[in-house]
């Protein structure tokens, strides 16, 4: 049987970068991915580094939006790490933070965009409130219908496609074996670690497990007689061709489902949470199948971006494509060690790109024997009850 210190389960961002920093500290680590790297959502996503409190937090009341607040603490770190990544890899990932725009076209809108901003700011994150006029002397592009914008300083984008396979390559470097087109399907206890195995006879025994494997985590922790509170979606991603230089700030709005961003390309890539509809069989949800595009979510999406940005509706669409992830119960992130069963850590649930970083490097730290008392708002004990029967 082999053996590695630790096992990740999932080839995307934060499973190649936990590796790499787990390497790095000298532990040996062994990744299995079903398919290829960065194939998943990490590959699928538009690349946004939303360091503001998103809309979706805020459109169902101030519960959550309270809650979310809590983790703009781990913003604060991630806005670091993106902004050192490049020279850590040495690779160009195109990261460009050149600041972020949450705009409002309504009285009602920019009443919700001053209680954001006022949450950010008692959590130590620079937002800046400003009327439409100001709004636009930073960024021209924005139509006349915007009354006011929250502005973020560090908020900014990078290449999805780039960044996973510089972490993979990265990890391999520093000694992490990466094992593609290997999917797991046994996760049990073994002594006083775990022994996973696949179908086609392989095991491995190892002292840690992360399960970072996007809409597929739920699925692999009930592999390890886990619930995982953890739901899979499919959204709608769009491009443009290219153009000249238009858009150097990442736009989102804070009533409407709207992310916008200009890549070092030249596109304008367009989304911001319009649903895609998941493939289905007898059982339920299909994972392995493409989700399908629903048409209402691409003409909303698009009369969202043209009303926000108006030269948008003088370009041409190159592409639209869906990809699938997973949400969480209550919508934050579920990162960290179950309780339940030391030696097993998760990694899913939303915000995986923009936070990824960091929470691969903290999870490297924890499952190093560290204390990362960062982690303690998005750790899977706040489900813990949902395994009192599980044994």
């Amino acid at each position: 049987m082999d053996r590695a210190d630790v096992a990740i389960i999932g080839g995307g961002l934060i499973g190649c970068a936990t590796a790499w920093r787990l390497a790095l500290a000298g532990a040996s680590v062994v990744l299995l991915e079903a398919g290829d790297v960065n194939t998943g959502a990490s590959g699928q996503n538009a690349g946004s580094l939303h360091f503001q409190i998103e809309r979706r937090f805020l459109e169902n009341g101030d519960a959550l939006a309270d809650q979310a607040a809590g983790i703009v603490a781990l913003s604060r770190l991630a806005v670091e790490d993106w902004r050192g990544i490049e020279r850590e890899l040495g690779a160009r990932l195109h990261v460009a933070m050149k600041g972020g725009l949450m705009v409002a076209e309504t009285p009602e809108q920019v009443a919700l965009l001053e209680r954001k901003a006022d949450r950010e700011r008692r959590e130590g994150l620079s937002v800046e409130t400003v009327d439409g006029a100001i709004a636009r002397t930073h960024a021209p592009y924005l139509s006349e219908r915007i009354l006011a914008a929250n502005l973020a300083r560090d908020e900014g984008h990078a290449d999805p496609k780039a960044i996973t396979p510089a972490l993979a390559a990265a990890a391999r470097a520093a000694g992490a074996e990466l094992r593609m087109h290997t999917p797991v399907d046994t996760i049990a206890r073994h002594g006083a670690g775990f022994r996973l195995g696949g179908s086609s006879g392989w095991s491995l025994a190892t002292d840690r497990v992360l399960v970072a494997a996007g809409a597929w985590t739920a699925p692999l922790c009930a592999r390890a007689n886990l619930h995982m509170p953890l739901y899979p979606v499919a959204l709608l991603m769009n491009a443009t061709v290219r153009t000249a230089p238009l858009v150097p700030h990442l736009v989102q709005h804070v009533g409407r489902r709207l992310s916008l961003k200009q890549t070092y390309a030249g596109n304008l890539l367009i989304g911001g949470g319009w649903p895609s509809r998941l493939a289905q069989n007898a059982r339920g949800f299909d994972l392995s199948r493409k989700a399908s595009l629903i048409p209402d979510s691409l003409t909303g999406n698009l009369r969202a971006a043209t009303d926000t940005v108006p030269a948008i509706a003088g370009l041409d669409l190159l592409r639209s494509w869906t990809g699938v992830t997973a949400i969480s119960a209550d919508q934050l992130p579920i990162v960290g060690e179950v309780p339940r069963m030391p030696g097993l850590y998760v990694a899913a649930g939303g915000s995986a790109f923009t936070l990824g970083l960091t929470f691969a490097r903290l999870l490297a730290g924890a499952m190093s024997g560290q204390s990362v008392p960062e982690l303690a708002i998005v750790s899977p004990a706040r489900f813990e009850h949902l395994n009192g029967f599980m044994g």
